[in-house]
């Protein structure tokens, strides 16, 4: 018989066990959130035989926890002998997901938090570089993790007393991660433990002298590397591969284009908003860099791309983000993630192109090369890309071979 989300909710409302009253209701979520009939099937069977197995051993539904899960998971179980496929393989998870929802309706105790010092005192950094230096999200999310790699290297999962801390422990640490790190790599690294020494400074708990303790990383280059930027060949092949006959393709195509013509960031891309969008004046509202929102013009193309996705595209859901997931939970795509990397990675192995470089920037290099060729000056290319230096704009100088050459000085001996 083929299953249907009718036959999952008639599989919940078969319950008579503790999780009884709310599995109907939670199957109904994962309708909302339009998972498969196959997921559904899956997931209602294994919270029906979870909830059998609490009504069995006496488990009250506030009592019910991970603990209880991975008891069920150890049972005793003899599969069928016609199940070709490994038995139970999603069983954990399904139930995981399961307690999470009765977690978030109250109808259990919440998951028990353990936190050591090292986490108390992350977390303590984490709030200063958000609510006091306004760094971007992501930026926070990597010097929260090299922070976290610092203290767990130096004190383990003990107590954390920065006092402690001395030039040969920074130094071990930066030694450790220069075994497996490139140069390139290894100066983030140390960008992010600065900035965490800087802020035990400014707690007290260390003196000015153990941030200059931090050691430098010899990555000279006698020739600077230029922008990484797509050539207008290969993003045209690009946005073209996209299937608009395919919500994933129509969605694509608007988020490629956004790259290539607003040279929009990654994180910008996946932080806009339906209501960012002003139709009527043409214009988006681009959430940058340290909460800045800036308004920017919207080309035609986009803004048709961005319609066509909204209207024959995009699935239905209370999520206000305008880029969604295609697969189930149905929502916007996690912050601080590279999915629109992925995304781009993904559309140029469609286009079978073998580009040196996957990531989105590309496309936000390309859009500077090309104006600059175009006879953009640097300060116009800055205020386009919304650069808040003019040092950041400054790479793109090295693109202009013509320019350059009337700088240079004749060769000696020259008879020119």
């Amino acid at each position: 018989m083929k299953p249907t989300c009718e036959g999952a909710i008639e599989l919940a409302r078969s319950a008579a066990g503790p999780l009884s009253p709310h599995l109907e209701a939670f199957v109904t979520s994962l309708i909302d959130q339009q998972y498969t009939v196959i997921s559904l099937r899956v997931k209602s069977w294994h919270a029906a035989a979870f909830d059998a197995w609490l009504a069995e051993h006496d488990i009250a539904l506030a009592d019910v926890s991970d603990a209880h899960i991975d008891q069920f998971h150890r049972r005793s179980y003899q599969p069928r002998s016609d199940c070709k496929a490994e038995p139970r393989i999603h069983e954990t998870s399904a139930l995981h997901h399961l307690l999470r929802y009765l977690r978030d309706q109250g109808l259990c105790a919440p998951s028990p938090i353990t936190t050591t010092s090292t986490d108390d005192l992350v977390a303590s950094f984490e709030r200063f570089l958000l609510r006091d230096k306004g760094l971007a999200a992501t930026t926070v999310g990597y010097y929260r993790s090299k922070a976290r790699d610092f203290l767990i290297h130096r004190f383990g999962i003990g107590e954390v007393d920065l006092g402690e801390l001395n030039a040969a422990s920074i130094i071990d640490f930066i030694r450790n991660q220069s075994r497996h790190l490139r140069p390139k790599s290894l100066k983030s690294v140390i960008t992010a433990l600065r900035a965490f020494l800087r802020y035990a400074q400014y707690r007290g708990d260390i003196s000015a002298s153990l941030v200059n303790a931090v050691p430098a990383v010899a990555a000279w280059s006698t020739t600077p590397p230029l922008p990484k930027a797509i050539s207008s060949e290969y993003a045209r092949s690009v946005i073209d591969s996209c299937d608009t006959s395919t919500p994933m393709g129509l969605r694509d195509r608007a988020v490629l284009l956004l790259l290539a013509r607003l040279g929009l960031r990654g994180g910008e891309v996946l932080a806009l908003l339906l209501e960012d969008i002003d139709w009527d004046m043409s214009s988006l509202s681009i959430r940058g860099k340290n909460g800045r929102v800036c308004l920017m013009p919207m080309p035609a193309d986009v803004g048709e791309a961005i319609a066509m996705y909204l209207q024959y595209g995009r699935p239905k859901s209370d999520d206000r983000h305008v880029f969604l997931r295609t697969r189930a939970p149905i929502k916007g795509f996690r912050h601080g993630s590279d999915s629109i990397g992925s995304l781009v990675c993904n559309a140029l192995r469609r286009a079978g192109i073998d580009a040196p470089h996957k990531g989105s920037h590309q496309f936000r290099h390309a859009l500077a090369v090309r104006m600059l060729k175009r006879g953009a000056s640097l300060p116009e290319i800055g205020e386009v890309l919304r650069h808040r230096s003019p040092i950041a704009t400054s790479i793109y100088a090295k693109v202009d071979i013509e320019a350059l050459r009337a700088l240079a000085l004749p060769w000696p001996g020259d008879a020119s």
